[in-house]
């Protein structure tokens, strides 16, 4: 098992449920122990430790979030991935999501399908056990609690509106104005670390877990993956296994394959790679969500968030719909920070006089995304483009959730507490042309990166790169467990779906389903 992050924490933890089954867990961070290996900075709910420059427990990868637009993409490099350095959100993706990817040849990922392993994987400690929410499940789920004031204020601005009350995110309920799902627990950020691999199950006698390996190539042979190359103590070494499962995350995982020369065929053999599986898929075309933050001021010092940085969250559907004319419901977010994002960048809580923010994104599925290996040594990151704001109906989006925002902060409940909406002003909301500039100017990402490894039937090779359960087209004993799988990325954060798919693949191990 390579990578025991989001995705690779949980499978981990389900495998060795079995005596009989032995697991190596290796990852390129560091392996801690319960709450105390962690630390408590690191498990700070309050804060964004993915936001922070240079953290120790994040690796940052270059891209191109537009051919002008250079940014760098954080993830987690520590046991739970980043789960463990992400805001806590954990929101599951719509039925919409799991439907679509059903459609395109995964059966098994239709909501009605899926909705057991969601069950399974949750303690909601609002809702409890019920036809939608479990109860005994290992991520401890509650909903933050509106009553900072900035928070009171977003409310009473989208009732203002009129926008719906949306209680439970996680139901499947017309979206709307609500708290935020999220594995912060009383101020802990509750990562797949703690909640899967507690000290108990690391003591498993059928798991060796070990930190600070670096993969650098799975070793396939006559077909079959028999092992991996990793970097440990700074010697190369090869490791033997029966089977080998990627967990690595969207951008590490295809970078990952290509090194062991699975990816299209002309990128490999230009670069001297042998070609084991032709897989056009491979970082063909993957998706995340655009995003942007707009700051406003405050009148006066507010208090500080008692549990998390998170505020309340608005998801409202964008009145044109996607390019097709098929709406999706909520596929813009509107999320509140309680922290100035200077705060989160720094690591602290309080800043004062700095303006607080509302981070902004589009989040209809758009594969525009392209990740391509550039050469086969393994410290060369790869090509990444994302490939944003390459359409019409890209800017309309942003347009559009920008101005519900300024919309927001321009209402009376928040004239009380608000000096107003910092950037952009009047003339530029009022004007397509330049709020279009200013968005480009500005653009970032959600950081929700998924369908680098799409799952697809193998007989699509162009769009499909693994079954539904990860297994690599065209390679035995090879199975990628990541949102790299996942065909698009869902209109919501993909954290929980990413511990979906742990849960999922586990079963499907488990019960030697094809």
């Amino acid at each position: 098992m390579v990578g025991a992050g989001a995705a690779g924490a949980v499978l981990t933890a389900r495998l060795t449920e079995d005596s009989d089954r032995t697991v190596l867990l290796l990852d390129a961070g560091p392996i801690p122990r319960g709450k105390d290996g962690f630390g408590p900075a690191l498990l700070d709910a309050r804060l964004v430790p993915g936001a922070q420059p240079n953290h120790p427990a994040t690796t940052a990868h270059p891209v191109r979030l537009t051919p002008e637009r250079p940014w760098l993409v954080t993830r987690g490099r520590i046991l739970g991935g980043s789960t463990t350095v992400n805001g806590g959100y954990f929101i599951r993706a719509r039925r919409e999501d799991f439907d679509r990817w059903a459609a395109a040849g995964n059966p098994a990922w239709a909501y009605d399908e899926v909705l057991p392993f969601l069950r399974t994987l949750e303690s909601d400690l609002d809702f409890g056990p019920s036809e939608l929410h479990g109860g005994q499940g290992p991520m401890r789920i509650r909903r933050n609690r509106i009553e900072h004031p900035a928070a009171l204020a977003f409310h009473d601005a989208a009732r203002h509106f009129g926008y719906p009350t949306d209680p439970d995110k996680n139901d499947q309920a017309p979206p709307g104005f609500g708290p935020v799902p999220s594995n912060a627990i009383d101020g802990v950020r509750r990562n797949t670390g703690l909640s899967y691999l507690s000290p108990e199950v690391l003591d498993r006698p059928n798991l060796t877990a070990l930190g600070g390996c670096q993969a650098r190539r799975v070793v396939i042979k006559d077909g079959r993956a028999t092992g991996v190359v990793v970097e440990h103590d700074g010697r190369r070494i090869t490791i033997e296994a029966d089977s080998v499962v990627l967990s690595t995350g969207a951008l590490s995982t295809p970078h990952l394959l290509q090194l062991s020369g699975i990816g299209p065929r002309a990128y490999l053999e230009r670069l001297g790679i042998p070609v084991v599986r032709d897989a056009p898929a491979v970082g063909a075309h993957f998706s995340d969500h655009p995003q942007v933050v707009l700051d406003w001021t405050p009148r006066e010092d507010l208090d500080d968030p008692a549990d998390s940085w998170l505020g309340g969250c608005l998801h409202l559907t964008s009145t044109g719909g996607p390019p097709d004319g098929a709406g999706a419901a909520g596929d813009l977010e509107i999320l509140q920070s309680l922290v100035p994002m200077s705060g989160l960048v720094n690591g602290v809580v309080r800043v004062p006089e700095a303006p607080l923010s509302f981070l902004v994104s589009a989040q209809t599925p758009r594969p525009t995304g392209r990740l391509r290996i550039r050469s086969a040594d393994p410290d060369t990151p790869p090509d990444i483009d994302y490939n944003f704001l390459s359409t019409a109906d890209d800017f309309r989006r942003l347009r559009e959730v920008i101005r519900v925002t300024a919309a927001l902060i321009d209402t009376p409940a928040f004239a009380d507490i608000s000096q107003g909406l910092l950037d952009p002003g009047h003339e530029v909301l009022d004007s397509d042309r330049a709020l279009d500039d200013w968005i480009h100017e500005h653009l970032g990402t959600a950081q929700h990166t998924c369908g680098t490894v799409p799952m697809g039937p193998a007989d699509d090779p162009e769009h499909g790169a693994v079954d539904q359960f990860g297994r690599v087209h065209g390679v035995r004993a090879l199975r990628i467990a990541d949102t790299s799988i996942l065909p698009d990325t869902p209109q919501r954060g993909p954290a929980a779906t990413a511990v979906l798919i742990g849960e999922l693949i586990a079963d499907a191990i488990r019960r030697g389903r094809r």
